[in-house]
């Protein structure tokens, strides 16, 4: 991955430097509070999944998810089952998962390679253009025009690295639009080259999609709740924090911008000391740091507004598997602190093959969410259930989770946030 400007690198790295050695978090100056009843009302929820899901643009991958012509993911998250492929010229297409004849879905598997998709109920065959190629016994069928049946083509667009699909034939997608001031900044990092698809973790929980979101929204539990884990490699208490449009950037410090103090600035490297999280309105969180990525697509649960579902898919580059694996494929020893603090993979040493696996920072990362921020959100999700607590409080260092909460308020006719005076 490159990088966003470097005068831009050295801003961020300043702030938090700054931040560390006042023991000063980022302060928003105020404080707001919001209805328990947010995450647990049906007629919220149903306002959200129509607005925000089922008639606004949805991200459902990176380029890497579709390397070659012929490859395939399929996604049902939204309300509509979608398939999306890479055609043979390229070009990224998506379509209605729906065969032409009764509505089978032609593709069953959530990701794969196939020229060729075969409606399991009767044999209708697509090509990943979207183009009716078979229909076995036609003669028995009758007349069909095949330029006419193939699958029903829904808007997608590629940019950024990004796979964009609307879920209306009829929708608009405008990613330039959608990123605002953060397209720039997205251009930068090159998402869309030398990313390789490593898995996906998919975590189903009884918390609301906006609580799910919440937890990825402050530092400021980092060493409480993360103490034994997170905590031991990020600093708490510490943010750069800037907003664009609807969508923000969100970068926490490692315990490695330490090393950079005493190096010239021009040798500062933003990802050598922190992590960088975009939130890009509505549901998603883009997390990366030194040699990978981890996308993380939070849906509701369109059944229970209390219960969402969490997909966080990873990716390495090409230059971090090139450095883990040896020529007989066995894994190569990296030390996680050289890691943080190598400011590029030059600079990382590493000896024989032991059994270190790169999937261990991902299943860090996974289970740091699973089992510590979702845990305290399902308990959180019990009190907005419950009724009787009516609000909670977001403080003046949690600025992500004014705007977020401000951003789908807004998006949904609601009143704004109310602020909060340190009483009832």
């Amino acid at each position: 991955m490159q990088a966003m400007e470097h005068p831009k690198q050295v801003a961020i790295l300043r702030e938090l430097m700054r931040q560390l050695d006042e023991k000063r978090n980022v302060d928003a100056g105020v404080m707001y509070k919001t209805p328990t009843s947010v995450y647990s009302c049906p007629d919220v929820a149903a306002k959200e999944w129509e607005v925000l899901f089922r008639d606004h643009p949805q991200i459902i991958g990176l380029s890497a998810d579709l390397a070659e012509p012929g490859a395939f993911v399929t996604c049902d998250d939204f309300g509509i089952p979608v398939l999306g492929t890479r055609d043979e010229s390229g070009r990224f297409r998506a379509f209605l998962n729906a065969c032409r004849h009764r509505g089978v879905r032609v593709a069953n598997e959530q990701r794969g390679e196939s020229r060729r998709f075969v409606c399991p109920f009767h044999n209708w065959t697509y090509s990943s253009e979207g183009e009716l190629v078979g229909i076995p016994q036609q003669d028995h069928f009758g007349d069909v025009d095949k330029s006419c049946r193939g699958l029903i083509e829904l808007p997608a667009v590629e940019r950024y690295g990004l796979l964009v699909v609307h879920p209306r034939v009829g929708g608009t997608i405008d990613v330039d639009e959608l990123l605002g001031d953060l397209a720039p900044e997205f251009d930068s990092w090159k998402f869309g080259e030398g990313l390789v698809y490593q898995g996906e973790t998919v975590i189903k929980k009884r918390l609301n999609w906006k609580l799910a979101n919440d937890t990825f929204g402050e530092t400021y539990h980092f060493q409480k709740l993360h103490r034994d884990t997170l905590g031991q490699i990020f600093y708490g208490d510490v943010l750069h924090y800037e907003t664009f449009g609807r969508n923000h950037r969100f970068v926490i410090a490692t315990k490695a911008i330490d090393s950079m103090r005493d190096q010239p600035e021009e040798n500062w490297d933003l990802l050598r000391g922190t992590s960088p999280l975009y939130f890009l309105f509505p549901n998603i969180q883009f997390a990366f740091s030194l040699g990978n990525v981890n996308l993380i697509k939070i849906y509701p649960d369109p059944d229970d507004p209390s219960s969402s579902i969490t997909r966080v898919t990873h990716y390495l580059t090409t230059e971090m598997l090139e450095l883990v694996q040896s020529s007989n494929g066995e894994v190569r020893r990296i030390d996680a602190d050289n890691l943080y603090e190598s400011r590029s993979f030059d600079d990382l040493e590493y000896g024989a093959p032991v059994a270190f696996d790169p999937s261990a920072l991902f299943e860090t990362f996974d289970s740091t969410i699973e089992k510590e921020d979702y845990v305290v959100g399902e308990s959180a999700q019990r009190a907005a259930d419950n009724g009787t607590l009516g609000h909670i409080v977001f403080g003046r260092n949690e600025p992500a989770l004014h705007h977020y909460h401000s951003a789908f308020r807004d998006a949904l006719g609601m009143p704004p946030l109310e602020e909060f005076h340190g009483g009832d």
